[in-house]
């Protein structure tokens, strides 16, 4: 993370989220009380950026400055709201398309992701509020700004967003292993969104209960499974040649 990324001090920050600057994450002092705490955890929740406790220590290694218990990190996109981009899509009589990540913590591996998804014509990337990628510049290098060109959706909640998109009527698919199905048994020609796990645990157990079905990626050889970013390029480009001869 870079100091030019970064605002801080108190007025500082509050002063940029009022006044609507893109955040990707704001980091306030272990033990910090009283009004700006409250203010802080209140627009996080209405905002729906991330609120993230650490060490004096840690504070003081990424702002040398002043920093008087709060810094944040600005983002380099505009996150959208999968209510502004859905009904959209559906206007424009396209099939949505939609890859969701579920605990994808590795910005190189978001990037590597972004490029893949706008190049197979997905819509939109959802990733949940906490635990996942920062938006910076490694993300955006791996992405080859292909970020700055997808629609970028951060939510609350995976499992409330995944009954949305299901109540909108498209298919929800996750990766996992086992699986009773595999990629190629998948019909990803109609309204889809497919979500992809984290390196070490998968989807986790909360959105696996809310898909319709789960599958998994055909592979020769002794290695546990494909790197998520690579696995997500397989899928997308799964779901592009299908819609190409349909």
């Amino acid at each position: 993370m870079k100091n030019k990324d970064l605002i801080y001090g108190r007025h500082p920050v509050l002063d940029a989220i009022k006044n609507g600057k893109a955040i990707e994450k704001v980091f306030l002092m272990q033990g910090t009380t009283g009004p700006l705490e409250k203010e802080l955890r209140k627009l996080s929740q209405q905002l729906g950026f991330p609120l993230a406790m650490v060490p004096k220590e840690k504070l003081q290694k990424m702002v040398p400055a002043n920093h008087q218990g709060v810094a944040a990190q600005i983002s380099l996109i505009n996150y959208k709201r999968i209510d502004q981009i859905l009904p959209f899509v559906f206007e424009k009589g396209e099939m949505p398309l939609f890859l969701i990540l579920d605990g994808v913590t590795d910005v190189r591996n978001l990037g590597a992701i972004a490029r893949s998804a706008l190049l197979c014509g997905a819509h939109a990337i959802i990733v949940p509020t906490k635990g996942s990628a920062l938006v910076n510049a490694d993300a955006v290098k791996s992405s080859a700004g292909a970020i700055y060109e997808i629609d970028v959706c951060r939510v609350k909640s995976l499992v409330n967003t995944i009954k949305y998109l299901r109540d909108s009527g498209l298919s929800i698919y996750a990766s996992a292993i086992p699986s009773e199905r595999g990629l190629h048994e998948l019909d990803l020609t109609g309204p889809t969104a497919i979500i992809m796990g984290s390196e070490g645990d998968g989807v986790s157990t909360g959105v696996l209960k809310e898909v319709e079905a789960h599958f998994w990626i055909p592979q020769v050889g002794n290695t546990n499974s494909f790197n998520v970013s690579v696995a997500s390029g397989i899928v997308l480009y799964e779901a592009m040649r299908q819609r190409m001869l349909s």
